[in-house]
């Protein structure tokens, strides 16, 4: 059985990158399907996607990574024998939450969260390597890229911290291997 990661956007692609190839997930490259994970919101969308699951013709458990998720996924027809399980893990309010985490200042967001969002909080308050954050999939690679122990304790503390989910809404940290 094959693990297919459906990623909402570049920036959760660079997140789950990161973490696998440094070993900090449960599974590995190999129990991929197409030894990678995908930025695809849906599989009848994703040309790579499916080009994978015509390639493979056992069962597939899918793991949607995302904040929003409120878009059920469509299974194709011809692909509804396939899947085995699907489990969203979620990053709510948003993604920038780990970054807001990692930086310490966490508390400080928690006075504002009402009145500013996550992505406008971390371009107010992150700067890393003289660089402003700006909601780019390369300020994540830098940020995280290279010290992935912080976006590993970044994701640990943010399910200890957020208790926002929905039922059927898993947190990332249960995708992490041991520290």
């Amino acid at each position: 059985m094959k693990k297919l990661i459906m990623c909402e956007g570049p920036n959760e692609l660079a997140i789950m990158k990161i973490l696998l190839n440094n070993n900090m997930l449960i599974f590995s490259e190999d129990d991929l399907l197409g030894l990678t994970p995908y930025h695809a919101r849906q599989i009848g969308k994703s040309g790579q996607v499916k080009a994978e699951l015509n390639q493979y013709s056992g069962l597939v458990d899918v793991i949607r990574i995302g904040d929003k998720q409120s878009d059920e996924l469509k299974i194709p027809m011809e692909y509804k024998g396939m899947i085995n399980s699907i489990e969203k893990y979620c990053t709510k309010p948003e993604l920038e939450i780990l970054l807001i985490i990692a930086e310490g200042i966490y508390s400080k967001y928690q006075k504002v969260k009402s009145k500013v969002s996550p992505k406008q909080f971390a371009k107010d308050n992150i700067i890393f390597n003289g660089v402003r954050y700006n909601n780019s999939t390369k300020f994540f690679e830098e940020y995280f890229g290279e010290r992935p122990k912080v976006l590993y304790d970044a994701i640990v503390k943010y399910s200890e911290v957020n208790k926002g989910h929905g039922k059927s809404e898993r947190y990332l940290v249960e995708l992490l291997g041991r520290d």
